[in-house]
């Protein structure tokens, strides 16, 4: 897939003081007001706030975020309602976004709406196409964005919307907005006896409605509009899935923490069942991992997704109590001239707002602390985690929600009228539950239903270096330099250098060739910096990597009730928290936070459309 880049809208006002596009030739909302027009038009058009209350989830989807207003009016109406729905998601699509330092001036104007306006500008995207999903109001309002073209985006978005705002600017000026093909796209977001408002009652917009299954009628419009129009779907639309009651996890490393801290966020209690006496013993143990997306030209789905799941990460690294982490950016440097040249076209291509730059290797070196032979990526949100406290945040955070069962092996999974039972290596059932997720690394393969899955172990050693081992070195790198492995600053005393892949290797124990091939690895990345450090010296830590023959990680369902979270490979600290947010979400009937191309990326299931094979493990995972 091409890379859509994302043109920003350009901040205007035109003579009366309202916010105005230069591009459409447009205001961004009726100058009579731009709240009270949200008020009238598409809060009280779609019966709100009377229809959200009492309920559990409420989902409004809105053609066109523009300046916010709408979105922030929406909120504060919930905030002030008693009665409101637990959860209140806002899905809307936008091709031109605002850069933040603009949409800050803009949201200025309206003071009314500030402490909401400064929660959702520190929360606010890099300008990356795809679907991003903020959390705000302590985790209860969910605002999914869609940055690109509404007519492209719309058929790959998964909304179940109670409401629809239709804005945009006028039909006339942006007639694809208002085509045929995207009132029927719209259609397809709506759960059963959803509504609709918009202020625009042209003839074209009614017909194309009515076409799309809405019955629409005329109510008196804002302020000098005598109409507006109000609807609803008249069409049958398949309800949406049941909010499970309780959930059990298996598996306590990053999958499993992370799974059950987005199920506990939505209420749903979790029971967590860990072999090991405590959280991150497997994989997860490591300590510290890297932290940064990896682009291609080709924009293909592992880039779109690793930079879809990075951003939502990143946002998430602050809301997490005791997690250690450095954000001190990461370099990825050229390996040759060959690709130096394809990082220089991915960083004029994708390089906007912050999240990818290019540096030549004189910059680079200052970055890092260290002279290296060439530039490379800088990517200024990257960096380190030590996955063992972000195991014990996540847990923090659920905090009641999750009963943890640590020393609590899984030897069988089977079905029963209830749900699935689990058993231990007594076989003796301990449990039962109506919803399973599998999140046990390369453990899930042996649980009988999920036998069929290709992950693989993929043995590998990272080698520790002490701080201190060499005079003029303490504290470098300054940030996580990565090519073809990967190098950390000091965490305790200890840099992380790595890492070995070995497929189905199931030896625990360090290996001195290990080493010796992570110190070239190391000398490869910075030359000279480990000259002398003789490999039977260092100490290291072996983990064994669930891998996927694709790259992928596996976020789905494999049977009624039954799910699975796994195959992260190296990337488990990038990939988990979207990963978990998709698989809850799609556990509970909530908004999906990935385009559907990406959703079926991940399903587990993807594997049995594929021709039979065994597929080797990638060469790097770096």
């Amino acid at each position: 897939m091409t890379y859509q880049r994302i043109l920003p809208a350009t901040p205007a006002l035109d003579a009366d003081g309202t916010p105005w596009s230069p591009a459409y030739g447009d205001v961004y909302h009726s100058a009579a007001g731009a709240m009270d027009q949200a008020r009238h038009v598409f809060l009280a058009g779609n019966d709100l706030p009377g229809r959200w209350r009492h309920r559990r989830r409420f989902v409004i989807f809105e053609t066109g975020f523009g300046i916010g207003v709408n979105f922030l009016a929406a909120w504060r109406a919930w905030r002030e309602d008693p009665a409101a729905c637990r959860e209140l998601h806002f899905v809307s699509v936008e091709k031109h976004p605002f850069r933040r330092d603009d949409l800050a001036d803009l949201l200025a104007r309206w003071p009314g709406f500030a402490p909401l306006a400064t929660e959702l500008l520190a929360a606010w995207p890099p300008l990356q196409p795809g679907i991003h999903r903020l959390h705000l109001a302590g985790g209860r309002v969910h605002l999914t964005l869609g940055f690109g073209d509404a007519a492209d985006l719309l058929p790959r978005l998964d909304s179940g919307a109670d409401a629809v705002f239709l804005d945009g600017f006028a039909p006339d000026r942006n007639p694809d907005l208002w085509s045929e093909a995207v009132c029927h796209g719209l259609a397809r977001q709506c759960a059963p006896g959803a509504t609709l408002a918009t202020w625009s009652v042209a003839g074209s917009v009614r017909e194309h409605l009515r076409r799309a299954g809405f019955e629409v009628g005329k109510r008196p419009g804002f302020a000098g509009k005598r109409e507006m129009l109000v609807g609803h779907l008249a069409k049958t639309m398949p309800p949406r899935i049941s909010h499970p009651d309780a959930a059990t996890v298996v598996g306590g490393g990053i999958a499993g923490c992370a799974i059950s801290e987005r199920l506990a966020a939505r209420g749903i209690p979790v029971v967590l069942c860990e072999a090991s006496p405590g959280p991150a013993d497997g994989a997860s143990g490591n300590l510290a991992g890297v932290f940064r997306p990896l682009p291609d030209l080709d924009d293909s789905r592992l880039a779109r997704t690793l930079r879809a799941c990075f951003l939502y990460g990143a946002r998430r690294l602050d809301d997490l109590p005791g997690l250690r982490a450095g954000r001190t950016g990461v370099v990825h440097l050229g390996r040759d001239a060959r690709h130096l040249a394809m990082q220089r076209r991915v960083a004029e291509a994708q390089g906007e707002d912050g999240y990818l730059r290019f540096v030549e290797g004189d910059e680079a070196a200052g970055l890092i602390g260290w002279p290296v032979d060439g530039g490379g990526w800088h990517f200024p949100g990257g960096a380190w985690i030590n996955p063992p406290s972000a195991c014990r945040a996540l847990l923090a955070k659920a905090r009641e929600q999750v009963i943890t069962r640590f020393s609590q092996p899984v030897s069988e999974i089977f079905e029963t009228e209830a749900g699935w039972c689990l058993k231990g290596p007594d076989g003796v059932p301990f449990h039962e539950t109506p919803h399973l997720v599998l999140a046990n690394g390369v453990g899930v393969p042996a649980l009988a239903p999920a036998a069929h899955l290709p992950i693989r172990i993929g043995r590998g050693l990272v080698s520790h270096l002490a701080d201190d081992f060499a005079p003029g070195r303490a504290g470098l790198p300054r940030l996580v330099v990565t090519r073809s492995g990967y190098v950390t600053p000091p965490l305790d005393g200890i840099r992380c250098a790595g890492a070995t892949l070995a497929a189905d290797d199931p030896d625990p124990l360090p290996r001195l060739d290990d080493h010796r091939e992570n110190l070239l690895r190391l000398e490869a990345i910075l030359p000279g910096f480990a000259a002398g450090t003789a490999p039977g010296a260092l100490a290291g830590r072996v983990g064994f990597r669930p891998m996927s023959p694709d790259r992928l990680p596996l976020a789905g369902n494999l049977a009624p009730g039954l799910w699975v979270l796994g195959g992260f490979g190296a990337r488990g600290l990038v990939w988990s928290q979207l990963c978990a947010e998709l698989l809850a979400s799609r556990m509970t009937g909530d908004p999906l936070p990935l385009e559907a191309d990406l959703v079926a990326a991940l399903d587990p299931d993807r594997f049995d459309r594929r021709p039979g094979g065994r597929a080797r493990l990638p060469a790097s995972e770096v």
